[in-house]
């Protein structure tokens, strides 16, 4: 008789990281619906004390449409939203390489049609007498078009443009990642933790929304009037004549487009929009990025095969997932005793043991730091020969000239111009030979130099050739306009350590503190020694990392164009600092069994020198970096 053996379906770790992330959105969308039926009612007529708050009936649907325009945005940030920093050496590289992508403009069409929806919305919420209709009929039959109106939707499409910008200056789709280390342990409950850092940004965000309305209103107020307003009358105008009885001419209104009045209600109702775009946006980025935790166990708790699916988060190639597993892994060294003795006693796997899996993916990671710093500034490797392909013999004299030698040459009228010409081409093509100017062609180049010098010197009180030219790019760098084009060192740094595009500190962090972690606890838990055959390796590597990573930041040269010349950058920083915190933990524990685990006396000195190298205060994780 066969026997059937059953193997068990290791769930991927996505399976169990976006339902978590979808009930972490659902508590992003209750905000917002609150703040939608508020706004609802603050809209409604008020002629009846029942209907104006009952929810089913015209107030519930303006609540539906207004958590649309509040809800669009935030379906933007699930569906572009990335884990770690943008890193490029500068501003202007970074719009460079994000312009012209898909997500740009879908970040400007959301919330141009955001902004949009919300202004028509409110236009059929308000009474009539605000004077907002779209046509105004005045004695007899006359019907005219309301440039009030016209003006109160133009703001809020300029205003969502206005947003669209600021959201991809902030990077405001970038999630921070957290990180489990020695004093992340004495945190409180997370849950308790977010809401009440979500309470304490209320302020900030009520700031933030007036500054941006005032800003926006401006912006609006200029731009229409200095280039927009004549296309946008003509082209109302010649589709909305068909329909209404409007005078054939186009001429635009003598008077202003905006009063004191509408101004008033533009700027009240951008308070509205921005107040959930903005309570959107914060909640999202707090509320999102909780632990991998759910009823005080790891996110893969409730799998089939717990340490299965998160193997699968850790070498998932997308880095979002890869970040959130290193988190949970880290967490379960750290707090989860149950979950670590798994690892360290799930020898059958089919690949390899956990803890080798494990082991091998930290240690590769850390590597990841290593190797961009050996490679930094170098050539990339030649692409290898394919033996196919005939090589073709090389030449060993010059080709052919193929100049017309039957025609005649015309006469120059300018002989030295002449010459000059012939002498550049000759350096270009054949920088070799020299130049073959004529003594006559020096003495006019000469007398051209030495008149230049003279106006410069004239001008600036500087004789260096190049000078001018310094002091006028230095001027640029140091004003708002050079701001984009800086290559600041922090950045620099940060795309040298962490990669492109994107690059999250967190992610070597986590990586660094599960490493310690599981090898400390393995002195009373790891029932089969596993761990302690890795111990060394673990203890060179990180010493490695460390001395490599805190001699590049030493070494690494500050770019001219960085005026400011600042030598910080906190994910660096925050990297070079676990790191020590980890072999400290790390020496401390396993000092004592040196000789047993084959570490020499010159691994441990070396170790120590490394974890020596800043002081555990210093290390600060950093939250939301902006203007990346």
């Amino acid at each position: 008789m066969a026997t059937t053996t059953t193997t068990v379906r290791r769930s991927p770790y996505k399976d169990f990281l976006q339902p978590a992330l979808h009930r972490r959105f659902s508590t992003t969308a209750s905000i917002l619906l609150a703040i939608s039926y508020f706004e609802a009612i603050a809209l409604a007529s008020w002629n009846s004390y029942f209907w104006y708050w009952f929810p089913i009936g015209p107030t519930g649907l303006r609540a539906l449409f207004l958590s649309a325009c509040a809800l669009s945005v935030i379906i933007l940030r699930i569906a572009q939203y990335h884990v770690g920093l943008r890193t490029s050496n500068s501003a202007f590289q970074t719009f460079r390489q994000n312009v012209f992508k898909l997500p740009t403009i879908e970040s400007i069409f959301t919330y141009v049609t955001s902004a949009l929806l919300f202004s028509q919305i409110y236009l059929w919420s308000i009474p009539e007498s605000a004077h907002l209709e779209w046509i105004t009929h005045f004695s007899a039959d006359r019907a005219r078009l309301n440039e009030k109106t016209i003006f109160f939707t133009a703001h809020f499409v300029i205003l969502g443009l206005y947003q669209a910008g600021l959201h991809l200056f902030n990077d405001n789709d970038r999630l921070s990642l957290g990180t489990s280390r020695a004093k992340d342990a004495k945190k409180t409950e997370p849950t308790v933790t977010q809401w009440k850092q979500f309470w304490d940004q209320l302020p900030v965000i009520l700031i933030v929304t007036v500054n941006q309305s005032l800003v926006g209103l401006f912006i609006s107020a200029v731009v229409y009037m200095l280039f927009i307003r004549s296309t946008v009358w003509h082209a109302l105008m010649f589709f909305l004549r068909p329909v209404y009885n409007l005078p054939k001419t186009n001429l635009l209104p003598t008077s202003l487009p905006f009063s004191f009045r509408s101004i008033l209600r533009c700027w009240g109702a951008s308070l509205m929009l921005l107040l959930v775009w903005t309570v959107g946006n914060t909640a999202f980025s707090i509320f999102l990025v909780r632990k991998p935790i759910k009823n005080g166990k790891p996110l893969t708790a409730e799998s089939k095969d717990p340490n299965g699916s998160l193997l699968n988060g850790l070498k998932s190639k997308k880095l979002a997932i890869r970040c959130f597993a290193v988190w949970e892994l880290a967490d379960i060294a750290r707090s989860f005793p149950d979950r670590r003795k798994a690892i360290y006693e799930d020898i059958d796997r089919k690949d390899a043991p956990m803890w080798a899996q494990v082991y091998g993916v930290c240690i590769d990671t850390l590597k990841e730091i290593e190797v961009r710093i050996d490679f930094y500034g170098k050539d990339p490797k030649p692409p290898v020969p394919d033996p196919t392909v005939v090589e073709q013999p090389k030449r060993t004299t010059l080709p052919p000239k193929e100049d017309a030698i039957f025609q005649s040459t015309p006469q120059s009228k300018n002989k030295f111009r002449n010459e000059i010409e012939k002498a550049v081409t000759q350096t270009v093509v054949d920088p070799g030979q020299g130049s073959q100017l004529s003594p006559l062609a020096k003495k006019a180049l000469q007398s051209a130099k030495d008149q230049y010098r003279k106006v410069q010197l004239e001008t600036t009180g500087i004789d260096d050739p190049g000078s001018l030219f310094k002091i006028l790019s230095l001027k640029v760098l140091n004003s708002a306009v050079g701001w984009p084009f800086r290559q600041e060192y922090s950045r620099r740094l940060a795309h040298a350590v962490l990669g492109e595009p994107y690059g999250d500190p967190s992610l070597y962090i986590n990586v660094t503190a599960a490493l310690s972690q599981f090898a400390v606890h393995s002195l009373t838990e790891d029932k089969y020694g596993n761990v302690q055959r890795d111990v060394a390796t673990i203890i060179r590597t990180l010493t490695t990392v460390a001395n490599k990573l805190h001699k590049f930041t030493q070494t690494l040269p500050t770019h001219w164009t960085d005026v400011v010349g600042k030598r910080e950058c906190p994910e660096v920083e925050a990297i070079s600092d676990a790191l020590k915190e980890s072999l400290r933990e790390l020496v401390e524990a396993f000092g004592p069994y040196a000789r047993d685990l084959r570490l020499s006396l010159t691994d441990m000195r070396l170790a120590k020198e490394a974890a020596r190298l800043a002081a555990p205060e210093q290390a600060v994780m950093p939250e939301m970096r902006q203007a990346r």
